[in-house]
C-alpha cells in the first residue's frame, strides 16, 4: 500500500462523481435501479447525509455515506416502517451505507479504510448504534467487522440487502483487537484528514484536559501553565482561599511526608459541621471518580439496569457501561426545552420500576441546567422504593446551597448526594469530595474504604477552605458577572452562533448547520493556545457543533473571544452588519436543524 491515499468529508466538488459512481455501480453494474439517460444516480438523503471520500491525489477511490440520527429520517425507512425496526425510533442511530469504490481499486485498502472512518466518524459524533443495509453477497465481510443481522432483509432491484447492526463501543472493540495490525497497517498508508483522530482514545472515561499535553504532561516545561488557556477543564478561574494557601505552604515538607489522619476525621468533622450533617451520613474519597467507583461498584452488576441523563457526565456512562457492564437506558433532555428537565416525563420513565438507579447531576453538565430541589423531592417522593437516586452536586454552589438535597440523602435509604470540593472550592488538583447517604448505606460504602482516602495536603486545604464560606461566595458571585461578559464576547462572534449560559463556571456555543464542526473550531483555537471541548463525543444531541467553554478570568476570557473568532474566520461566511443579541439565559429555540 502506498502512503498517498487520502481519507477525508465530501466537498461540493465531490457529489457529481460520488452520483456517477452510484450510477455506474448500482444501475449499470449490480441492477439494484434502472440507469437513466443522465447517468447520474442521486439520493433523496443528499443533504442531509455525509459522505467520507477516498482519494489518491486527483483520482478518486471510493466513498461512504452516513445518515445521523438528527436528520429524522433513514434509508431504511424506505424498506421497513419504524414499527417493524424499532431501533430506527432510537436518538443515537447512525445509519452507514452505500460502501462504494471504483472497480479498479476494490482490491486495496480503500474499502476497510472507508469502513473504519465511518465509525470512527459517528463515535466522536456520540454515536452509540450502528444500523446497515448489507448486501447478502458480501454479508461475511459485515459478519467479520462486528455488524449483527436483526432478523430482517429487504429487496431493492436485482439485489437482496439483510438488515444488521452493532453497538459502536463493541465495533470499536472488535476493530482495535481483531483487527489492530490491519488498523496500523491503515493508518500508516492514508493521509487521515477528517476531524476526529484516527484511532479511539485508551480505554477511559473521555474528559477535558487536552490542555496539559500543551504544559506537558511530564512536568518539565511548567512555564506553559501561564501561556495556555485551560478552559477545555472546568476548574476555578479564581485561586484557593488565603487560609488554604497559608495552610499548604506553613510546612510543605511535613505535609508531603506525614502520613494523613487515617479516616479523614478532620475533614469529616468540619463538613459535618459546616453542612450541618451528621457525621456518619458521611464518606469521603479523593475526587467524585473515587466516590462514583467505589459505590457503584458495590451496588451495580451486569444485570443491573441504570438511567442517565443525555447529554450528561461521560464519567457515569462509563462506570456504568463499560467498567461494570450495566444496562444503560437514556433520558433524552431536550433543546426545545432549554435542555432541562422535563419532571412528569422523568418521572414517567422511572414510574416502570425498572431502574435500580437514576443519576442526576445537579447543576447538569454539560447543558448547565439546574432542577429546582423541590422538583426533584417529588420526583423521588413518587418514584418506586427499589429505585436508588444518585443526585451529584458538584457545581451546586452556584445556585444556591439551599438547594441540596443532602439533607434528604442523610435519612432516605433511597438517596445519595455526591458533592467535589475541586470545582467550587478551587482545589482540583488537590481531589476531595465527599457524600452523604444514610447511616447503613454510609457505613457500608466506608468499610470498602481503603485508609488514607484523601492525601494530608487535601485535607488540610479542604478544611481551610470550608471556613472561608464569605471568600468563595464572593467568587462565585464574580463568576457570573464573568459568565456573562464571556457569552456577549462569543455571541457577537458570528451572527449563527449561538451562546447557552449555564448557571455554572461554563457555557456552551453551537455552530450552524452546514458550518465547521466542533471539533475544526476548537483545533482552530488550539493554534492559539486556547483550549476548548468539543462536547460532540458525550451525545449525538450536539449533532457534532457544540463545545463547552470554562469561565476564565478577564484576560484569559478576552483571549478565548480572540481565539474563537480567529477560528471562525476562514470557516464562515463573513458577519452582515447587524449584530445578534443573544439573552443571557438563551435556549436553542432559534437553531437550524
Amino acid at each position: 500500500m502506498g502512503h498517498d491515499l487520502q481519507l477525508r468529508a465530501a466537498t461540493a466538488e465531490d457529489l457529481d462523481w460520488i452520483h456517477e459512481l452510484r450510477h455506474r455501480v448500482y444501475a449499470q453494474e449490480l441492477g439494484q435501479h434502472a440507469p437513466n439517460a443522465a447517468g447520474r444516480l442521486r439520493d433523496g438523503l443528499d443533504g442531509d447525509n455525509v459522505y467520507l471520500v477516498a482519494a489518491r491525489d486527483a483520482d478518486r477511490v471510493g466513498f461512504i455515506s452516513v445518515t445521523p440520527p438528527w436528520t429524522g429520517r433513514y434509508a431504511l425507512d424506505k424498506y421497513l416502517t419504524r414499527e417493524e425496526l424499532p431501533l430506527l425510533t432510537e436518538d443515537d442511530v447512525f445509519e452507514v451505507r452505500v460502501l462504494t469504490v471504483e472497480p479498479r481499486h476494490r482490491t486495496g485498502a480503500a474499502a476497510p479504510l472507508l469502513m473504519y472512518a465511518a465509525l470512527r466518524w459517528i463515535a466522536a459524533r456520540g454515536g452509540r448504534r450502528v444500523v446497515a443495509m448489507g448486501r447478502t453477497d458480501l454479508l461475511d465481510m459485515y459478519l467479520a467487522a462486528g455488524l449483527r443481522p436483526v432478523g430482517r432483509t429487504v429487496r431493492c432491484g436485482a439485489l437482496t440487502f439483510e438488515v444488521l447492526t452493532a453497538d459502536v463501543s463493541e465495533l470499536t472493540r472488535v476493530t482495535t483487537d481483531r483487527y489492530r495490525t490491519l488498523v496500523e497497517r491503515l493508518r500508516s498508508a492514508v493521509d487521515w484528514r477528517l476531524d476526529v483522530p484516527f484511532a479511539p482514545g485508551p480505554d477511559g472515561c473521555e474528559h477535558g484536559g487536552a490542555s496539559f499535553t500543551a504544559i506537558g504532561t511530564d512536568f518539565r516545561s511548567l512555564h506553559r501553565r501561564n501561556e495556555v488557556v485551560a478552559a477545555d477543564v472546568l476548574d476555578a478561574w479564581f485561586p484557593p482561599a488565603p487560609g488554604v494557601r497559608a495552610a499548604l505552604a506553613e510546612d510543605p515538607g511535613w505535609a508531603a511526608r506525614t502520613s494523613p489522619p487515617t479516616g479523614a476525621e478532620g475533614l469529616v468533622a468540619e463538613i459535618a459541621a459546616v453542612r450541618a450533617l451528621p457525621a456518619e451520613t458521611l464518606v469521603v474519597g479523593a475526587g467524585s471518580s473515587d466516590l462514583i467507583f467505589r459505590a457503584f461498584g458495590r451496588w451495580l452488576t451486569p444485570e443491573s439496569r441504570v438511567l442517565l441523563m443525555d447529554p450528561g457526565y461521560g464519567e457515569y456512562a462509563h462506570v456504568t457501561e463499560r467498567v461494570i457492564g450495566c444496562r444503560v437506558d437514556r433520558f433524552r433532555l431536550r433543546r426545545e426545552d432549554g435542555w432541562r428537565i422535563d419532571p412528569a416525563r422523568l418521572s414517567a420513565a422511572v414510574g416502570s420500576g425498572r431502574y435500580d438507579l437514576v443519576v442526576i447531576v445537579n447543576p447538569n453538565n454539560p447543558t448547565g441546567r439546574h432542577a429546582p430541589a423541590a422538583d426533584l423531592r417529588s420526583l423521588i417522593a413518587a418514584a418506586p422504593a427499589r429505585t436508588r437516586w444518585w443526585i451529584d452536586e458538584a457545581y451546586l454552589g452556584y445556585v444556591d446551597p439551599a438547594e441540596s438535597l443532602a439533607g434528604l440523602a442523610a435519612t432516605d435509604p433511597r438517596v445519595v448526594v455526591c458533592t467535589s470540593l475541586s470545582k467550587m472550592y478551587a482545589l482540583s488538583g488537590m481531589r476531595a469530595a465527599y457524600l452523604v447517604a444514610e447511616p447503613d448505606t454510609a457505613a457500608l460504602l466506608r468499610r470498602w474504604t481503603p485508609p488514607w482516602p484523601v492525601s494530608l495536603p487535601a485535607q488540610l486545604a479542604a478544611v481551610a477552605a470550608l471556613r472561608d464560606p464569605a471568600y468563595y461566595s464572593d467568587c462565585w458571585l464574580r463568576t457570573g458577572t464573568l459568565r456573562r461578559r464571556l457569552a456577549a464576547g462569543l455571541a457577537g462572534s458570528h451572527e449563527t452562533v449561538v451562546v447557552e449560559e449555564s448557571v455554572a463556571n461554563f457555557l456552551n456555543v453551537t455552530l450552524p448547520a452546514g458550518g465547521p464542526s466542533a471539533a475544526q473550531v476548537v483545533a482552530e483555537c488550539r493554534r492559539h493556545d486556547v483550549y476548548l471541548r468539543d462536547l460532540s463525543p458525550l451525545s449525538p444531541l450536539y449533532q457534532g457543533r457544540t463545545l463547552r467553554v470554562a469561565v476564565k478570568d478577564t484576560a484569559e476570557n478576552a483571549r478565548i473571544v480572540a481565539a474563537f473568532r480567529a477560528a471562525l474566520h476562514p470557516l464562515l461566511p463573513p458577519r452582515p452588519a447587524t449584530r445578534l443579541s443573544v439573552p443571557e439565559d438563551a435556549t436553542a429555540t432559534g437553531y437550524a436543524r
